[in-house]
């Protein structure tokens, strides 16, 4: 039996097909006049799922090792989350794309 092929049929590059969404990673850096509370409340605020317990032990990366990733995701809403960190006043790496 032979097959009918439709001819609207549509073939997709499968490098199209597996491309992934981008992502990005959001760095917080240490700095001389930000507070841990500071830091901790802002992340808890703008970052969604974040716990207390969680911003206070980025809060103290920041300071100990002198930034810390404190969220990684799709980078649309890495953007978002940056733009508003930074107006918080907390010192911000440059978004960095994954």
């Amino acid at each position: 039996m032979d097959r009918i092929t439709d001819s609207t049929t549509t073939i997709l590059d499968s490098k199209t097909t597996k491309r992934k969404y981008p992502e990005a990673r959001i760095i917080v850096l240490d700095d001389n006049f930000n507070t841990f509370k500071h830091v901790a409340n802002s992340l808890v605020k703008i970052l969604p799922g974040m716990s207390k317990k969680r911003s206070w032990e980025l809060a103290v990366e920041v300071d100990r090792e002198g930034s810390a990733e404190v969220w990684r995701g799709p980078l649309e809403q890495a953007e978002l989350y940056h733009q508003q960190l930074v107006s918080k006043g907390l010192t911000m790496a440059p978004i960095e794309k994954i």
